[in-house]
C-alpha cells in the first residue's frame, strides 16, 4: 500500500500527519483518508514527495 511507503518516510523524519498536512496544505482528515486506503491525487502525491524531500520515484511499487 503506498501509505506505508509515506509513513516509513515520516517515521524516518519524524514527522507527524500533522505537520506534513501544514507542510504541503493538504487537510489532515484528506490524509488518514490515504492512511486508510485511498489513493491520493497526482497533485498531491508531488506536494507529499516535495514535503518529505523525497522524489516521486521513491514511492513506486518495487517488484523485487
Amino acid at each position: 500500500m503506498l501509505w506505508n511507503e509515506i509513513q516509513k518516510e515520516l517515521n524516518r523524519q519524524e514527522m507527524s500527519i500533522y505537520k506534513l498536512a501544514k507542510i504541503t496544505g493538504i487537510k489532515d482528515t484528506t490524509l488518514h483518508n490515504y492512511k486508510k486506503g485511498s489513493e491520493p491525487s497526482f497533485k498531491n502525491m508531488c506536494k507529499i514527495a516535495d514535503a518529505l524531500d523525497v522524489s516521486l520515484d521513491y514511492f513506486r511499487k518495487r517488484d523485487d
